[in-house]
């Protein structure tokens, strides 16, 4: 993984993406998002790959964008929802602290 991720920081640098408009690149990361929605609304697999393929890749340049590292961004987020409490709610996990608000 960290070997893929160093190819699309190389690839965004080499188009100039790295210092680009991070803004723009935001829009980039919800549109790959919607062809996610899309994918799974069709039920299409190749599509669903293709398409959290590329809200990776343009999660790894945003991130570039800004200095920091998608490793150290994932890491974040897990200590966050390692010892998260709380339930599955007509399909959707809700933490703990959301039930009782």
């Amino acid at each position: 993984m960290n070997k893929l991720v160093e190819l699309v920081e190389k690839w965004s640098i080499e188009k100039g993406l790295d210092k680009a408009d991070s803004s723009k690149q935001f829009l980039k990361v919800v549109e790959e998002t919607g062809e996610v929605a899309a994918a799974l609304a069709r039920g299409d697999k190749l599509a669903l790959i293709d398409g959290i393929g590329d809200v990776v890749v343009t999660l790894i340049i945003l991130g570039q964008q800004n200095g920091l590292e998608l490793q150290d961004c994932l890491q974040y987020a897990y200590d966050e929802i390692k010892g998260r409490k709380g339930q599955m709610v007509d399909g959707v996990f809700v933490k703990q602290s959301d039930l009782e608000g």
